[in-house]
């Protein structure tokens, strides 16, 4: 069997269970796609956290978690007959052949800019009215900063170099300071948020996920402060009852490990 026999015969496989579980398992009966959203937004961000710890076993089992996920909405789908995972594959096949006309069409590009540029200009031929008009309302407010900045970025609205942004950056810091000393709490806010959305499109030219980057730090400060957290008991003492002095020794030390 070759492997791409393998790959369809496992996938039948799985749809073959799919069936049987709604038929048969009294929880897998009662789910609709209401009850299963919230399961799936878990199950991504656990394969989130498999790619941050680079598990590829981890990546494999989640990828699987969501796989089973997409096939139990199809499954839900095709019992309203609205459609089914057939469906579901055959729309995201005539999408990509619509969007990548540099390959199934005669339309040149440059590079992966210009492939950008074409696919958010493609979304607006299709009915779209703005490019901003598939960024999820419910995704976190960095992510989606990430994603408006890449989506207007994708039809020429963006800096040209890194400095500029960098000097955007700076520019905006100083106004914080500058209503953090007016002590406006309401214009305090809105330029934290401005400083935020610097940043974060200050990332993307340096090729830095922000989200990425935030969780790779809350992972080192977890860790450094839990090893503050066993040398403290190793001594008989309470953090509250600790100096910082005596914390940065072996804050110190963490950081070593």
């Amino acid at each position: 069997m070759n492997n791409r026999e393998h790959q369809l015969k496992a996938l039948d496989r799985l749809l073959t269970i799919m069936d049987e579980l709604r038929e048969q398992c009294p929880w897998d009966k009662k789910q609709t796609m209401q009850t299963l959203r919230h399961l799936t937004i878990e199950e991504t961000y656990e394969l989130g956290d498999a790619i941050l710890e680079n598990d590829l076993d981890e990546v494999k089992g989640e990828l699987g978690d969501l796989l089973l996920h997409i096939v139990f909405y199809a499954k839900i789908g095709s019992e309203t007959k609205h459609f089914d995972i057939g469906d579901v594959a055959n729309q995201i096949c005539e999408k990509l052949i619509s969007r990548h006309p540099h390959i199934y069409g005669d339309v040149k590009v440059a590079d992966e800019q210009e492939v950008q540029r074409n696919w958010e200009n493609l979304k607006l031929k299709e009915g779209k009215t703005s490019v901003l008009q598939g960024v999820p309302k419910s995704l976190p407010a960095m992510v989606k900063a990430n994603r408006i900045q890449d989506k207007v970025a994708g039809v020429g609205f963006d800096w040209e170099e890194p400095q500029q942004v960098f000097e955007k950056l700076e520019e905006e810091l100083g106004e914080l300071q500058h209503e953090v000393k007016q002590n406006n709490a309401e214009k305090i806010e809105a330029e934290f948020g401005d400083v935020l959305f610097s940043m974060i499109n200050y990332a993307r030219f340096l090729k830095v996920d922000p989200e990425s980057a935030l969780e790779r730090t809350n992972k080192k400060f977890i860790k450094r402060f839990q090893y503050l957290e066993g040398k403290s008991k190793e001594i008989g003492k309470e953090l509250k009852d600790m100096t910082l002095a005596e914390m940065d020794i072996y804050w110190n030390e963490a950081k070593k490990i």
